[in-house]
């Protein structure tokens, strides 16, 4: 397939660095652009730093400051959304893929990527994909972006089996690392949980793959 342009949806800053940054670094490197569309600014998140540096008032400003910082390791462009966190699940579905629709017309997307809904553990991920999925589906099968999706939960395999698309990031690593790090107020229990695994070389493989199931309209 060739991308003229990849979108990617995702509902936090750190969504995309965590989940698709390998695949968003190996198709920058092929010289195709790369938009990001975050929905939220992830002001309801936990994490405040480590040790805390941000407040539930604060939180919002500093990881906006993190996605813009994450994004030009990156070398992607944002947009932002603009919807609350915590709250995606309790937006009207079709009002919020008119207005994907519309982002993703405006950027003439050949992919979109995002979350697998009913498989992304977060109820904005679940939401956020399925508004794509219903923001696509509008879009006329002659110009329809495919669609691939992140899947998280634990029994996702069992359920929709091997993934579609497996990328070996290996040679991406580095700027998935420099990308999770951007995230600072987000990125200390992931960076603990990298460095534990690259000391015990245990389940590199998975950290350093990044997988997707392709969407299939009936």
């Amino acid at each position: 397939m060739s991308n003229q342009h990849v979108v990617v949806v995702f509902p936090h800053p750190d969504d995309e660095s965590f989940g698709a940054s390998g695949t968003i670094s190996k198709f920058r490197a092929e010289g195709i652009p790369v938009t990001y569309l975050c929905g939220t600014l992830g002001e309801m998140g936990r994490n405040m730093g480590n040790p805390v540096f941000a407040n539930r008032e604060t939180l919002s400003s500093f990881r906006k400051k993190e996605l813009t910082e994450a994004a030009k390791q990156l070398d992607i462009n944002v947009e932002l959304l603009g919807y609350r966190d915590k709250t995606l699940e309790f937006e009207p579905k079709e009002e919020m893929a008119d207005y994907l629709r519309q982002k993703i017309d405006t950027l003439q997307a050949s992919l979109v990527i995002t979350h697998y809904p009913g498989y992304a553990v977060h109820p904005d991920h679940d939401a956020l994909g399925a508004a794509v999925v219903a923001a696509v589906e509008k879009i006329d099968e002659a110009s329809r972006p495919e669609i691939w999706m992140h899947a998280i939960s634990n029994q996702h395999e069992d359920d929709l089996g091997k993934a579609d698309i497996s990328f070996d990031i290996a040679p991406y690593w580095e700027q998935k690392l420099a990308a999770i790090q951007a995230h600072l107020s987000q990125a200390d229990g992931m960076m603990n949980l990298i460095e534990s695994h690259d000391k015990k070389n245990e389940q590199t493989e998975r950290l350093k793959t990044e997988r997707f199931y392709k969407w299939t309209f009936s």
